[in-house]
């Protein structure tokens, strides 16, 4: 995964080509040399718009990612820490929300706003904040009755020094594997929304319209859904397998 955001972050000095220019002499030419992936419909090298690609889908990651943990954990800890009716008023808020498909929901909102890609992280962050909140209150619930935590109510330690220097710590953990999986999930659903057309637009490159690129000519340039599609599992699979190996190292049993 370091590979890849490197990758990202030098998209301007390692791509070979300038990913938007069109040359219509180099129309759909397959791998070689010149062009490492191959070129599109418009004669632009495909290597160099999924390097461009990658900087698109990661920013969505981790500010999505970054929205929803913010949302997610203060609701979360405000439960967790409250107890009562502010813990049942707020979880059956986030139940109501898990009851709508995240996927079709997004599409409903995208549908209203312009697309763009900071509409698109927004909206992936405001609708993917219900897991970290539901882990943040368990987190906070299992801490609550522990000794360390009763021994600061009886200090006399105010609320959010206590949330701030006791509960969140202990729930940093939980937390930053759920922020792992999550960059992964909010990859798939903004390529989802670039290939639908309600994403990214071109020509700026995305993982998500040069696969719908690739569709319509699948016939004749099978690189065009090749590369992209292969750039989408090695970075989903890449952050689930990170994610999994921080549970499995964070775990104290």
């Amino acid at each position: 995964m370091t590979t890849v955001a490197l990758l990202a972050l030098l998209a301007p000095w390692v791509a070979p080509f300038d990913p938007v220019a069109i040359d219509v002499h180099q129309m759909l030419l397959a791998p070689s040399w010149q062009h490492w992936c191959g070129t599109d419909s418009l004669g632009r090298d495909v290597l160099s718009r999924m390097l461009y690609g990658a900087r698109v889908s990661l920013a969505v990651g981790f500010v999505a990612v970054g929205i929803s943990v913010v949302i997610g954990a203060a609701l979360g800890a405000w439960a967790g820490y409250s107890g009562g009716r502010v813990d049942g008023a707020i979880m059956r808020a986030t139940d109501m929300v898990l009851c709508f498909p995240t996927f079709f929901l997004i599409l409903a909102v995208i549908a209203f706003l312009t697309p763009s890609i900071w509409n698109i992280m927004i909206v992936i962050g405001l609708t993917s904040w219900m897991g970290v909140a539901r882990l943040v209150r368990a987190e906070f619930l299992s801490l609550r009755h522990q000794e360390f935590i009763l021994a600061a109510r009886a200090l006399g330690t105010s609320g959010w020094r206590m949330v701030l220097a006791y509960f969140l710590p202990n729930a940093i953990g939980p937390l930053l594997v759920s922020s792992v999986l999550g960059v992964a999930g909010a990859v798939l659903i903004e390529s989802g929304l670039s290939f639908l057309g309600l994403g990214v637009q071109p020509p700026d490159p995305s993982w998500g319209n040069m696969l719908t690129d690739g569709k319509d000519n699948i016939q004749i340039a099978w690189w065009l859904s090749l590369y992209p599609g292969l750039a989408i599992l090695v970075t989903v699979l890449g952050y689930n397998l990170l994610g999994e190996g921080l549970r499995d190292w964070l775990d104290p049993r």
